[in-house]
């Protein structure tokens, strides 16, 4: 047996549920099982979304079709709602002068 974890963030659940699959078992498999255990809890899953999302292991992305090892976790990733770079800019322009300086942030003048 491996065990190995299930991670997500949904709209009805969030956080990571431990599984133990049976040996040679891909990260098709254990995607089954945590379907099954979440819809057990009652989570609803949009089926769409759950065949065609990404997967990856540990933050890395990867193919449904991989062997997993023991101790994995196995991740499914959401579309980002909010580009991370675009936020920072809007943040930032906000204490920008007419100029483009942050006035927060200036070197001392030498002199």
């Amino acid at each position: 047996m491996i065990r190995c974890a299930f991670a997500m963030a949904l709209v009805d659940w969030q956080g990571e549920l431990p599984l133990c699959v049976a040996d040679g078992a891909t990260v098709e498999l254990v995607l089954g099982a945590a379907r099954a255990e979440l819809q057990q809890r009652g989570v609803s899953i949009d089926e769409n979304f759950w065949n065609s999302a990404p997967v990856g292991i540990f933050g890395e992305r990867c193919e449904r079709s991989r062997l997993i090892c023991d101790g994995d976790r196995i991740e499914m990733y959401r579309p980002l709602a909010v580009d991370p770079k675009h936020a920072r800019r809007e943040r930032a322009r906000q204490t920008q002068t007419e100029k483009g300086r942050n006035p927060l942030t200036a070197k001392p003048r030498r002199g």
